[in-house]
């Protein structure tokens, strides 16, 4: 697991990823397909978990500046759409992006942001509740926290956690890939 200078205060929801299988459970995808994510990839590929993305004119949460790791998913989604060929040399086979939001809604970002990776929608909760994704409330609202996944076909094999700064973090799992090739 990777850390940066701010540890949050109960790593353990991080250090219990690793090594758990993900379920055999079917996402919907930006992509305009269902993605069975047992199926996605059989090598090694990236999930980035992030909170929500805003759109433009739109409020974003009360409070939304003051929860820690919550602003910063536009930039982290550029970050990997920017650094997606060195990721994918790095020895990432796909990347994806996953929020509680509807496909509808991340369809925006994705055309918006010209994203060239699938979002996915875990909106009913099924994928995060299976493996205890690490979560927090806003406006009344269950959001997923910033965390960054590294999975082997379907074990996941390193956790990024938390995530600062959200720009630079596709840099960040780069470097990591880099260092840490799949055998």
């Amino acid at each position: 697991m990777t850390t940066s200078t701010s540890e949050p205060r109960d790593n353990r929801v991080a250090l219990q990823l690793i090594g758990r299988q993900l379920p055999d459970l079917t996402l919907s995808s930006t992509s305009g397909e269902e993605v069975r994510i047992q199926e996605f990839s059989t090598g090694r590929w990236i999930l980035f978990v992030y909170p929500r993305t805003g759109v433009p004119g739109e409020a974003e949460p009360t409070g939304w500046d003051e929860i820690p790791g919550a602003k910063g998913c536009t930039a982290e989604a550029c970050s990997f759409r920017d650094n997606l060929a060195g990721l994918i040399q790095a020895g990432a086979e796909k990347v994806a992006g996953l929020s509680v939001q509807s496909t509808a809604y991340q369809q925006e970002a994705v055309q918006r942001l010209h994203l060239p990776y699938p979002l996915l929608s875990d909106q009913n909760r099924d994928l995060s509740e299976a493996i205890h994704l690490p979560s927090f409330e806003a406006d009344g609202l269950t959001l997923l926290s910033r965390i960054t996944l590294v999975i082997d076909g379907t074990v996941i094999t390193h956790v990024f956690y938390p995530v600062h700064p959200a720009a630079e973090h596709a840099e960040q799992v780069r470097d990591w890939l880099q260092g840490n090739r799949a055998q």
